[in-house]
């Protein structure tokens, strides 16, 4: 059969996607276990690792880049930070914290992929809130409003819209390379690809391909929706005529 025909019957097979066993499992400890052999369980557990990463991510990246960004400060360590974040490969990072401490696993790959995710939310949050005119800085200042609340009130919902478009990226792109984590141990739906690779079985790892791609693509779709939905109806409206 074909590998087109491989990848084909894969898909439409029921116990591809709730696994011989059921969805999930038990650890030695007790602790829930996602079957490996199950494409909703691996989904999951991939959404969960994303999840994670670009939480730890946003964690230290939006304070960070909302706060120089309000002082108008640190562009160019804002640019050096994200930059060498971005050079840093992330096959790399896993094999090495892999072999470290850390270990072998999901928690590996979360760390690797949250520095992966911090350049565009970083970047983003920063020219957000530093490419605020600055006559309606001025404006605020002369209606007596305190620092604090020009950040809050009138800087950050203008930077609303680069910062959600920094999220989208960052979460697309960690959905997108969290299918290395099945190199070191981990789960997520690269199980599918390597472990089909590693069997020779490659309509299944076609199959395990389209998977990763269509959620990539159906993640950025959603975020892409609520990206237009959080940004201020006036910038919308701005962006419609401009284009």
């Amino acid at each position: 059969m074909s590998t087109l025909g491989d990848a084909w019957d894969y898909l439409t097979t029921a116990t591809s996607w709730v696994g011989a066993n059921g969805m999930f499992g038990e650890n030695f400890d007790g602790s829930l276990r996602f079957q490996r052999d199950s494409i909703l369980a691996l989904i999951l557990e991939h959404l969960q690792m994303s999840a994670a990463a670009v939480g730890i991510a946003a964690a230290l990246a939006l304070p960070l880049g909302l706060w120089l960004g309000h002082l108008r400060k640190g562009g160019g360590a804002t640019t050096v930070i994200a930059n060498v974040s971005r050079a840093m490969p992330t096959l790399a990072l896993l094999t090495l914290f892999a072999a470290s401490s850390i270990g072998f696993g999901n928690r590996a790959v979360i760390i690797a992929a949250a520095i992966f995710a911090f350049p565009p939310i970083l970047t983003n949050t920063y020219t957000g809130m530093a490419g605020v005119d600055a006559d309606v800085r001025e404006a605020a200042f002369g209606q007596g409003m305190t620092k604090l609340q020009v950040a809050l009130r009138v800087e950050l919902p203008l930077a609303v819209p680069l910062i959600a478009a920094g999220l989208r990226t960052s979460v697309t792109q960690t959905v997108a390379t969290v299918p290395l984590a099945a190199l070191v141990g981990g789960g997520g739906l690269g199980v599918i690809i390597v472990t089909a690779l590693a069997t020779q079985r490659y309509g299944q790892a076609l199959a395990g391909a389209l998977i990763v791609a269509t959620l990539a693509l159906s993640v950025d779709w959603l975020l892409g929706r609520l990206q237009r939905r959080v940004t201020p109806a006036p910038l919308r409206d701005r962006a419609r005529v401009a284009a």
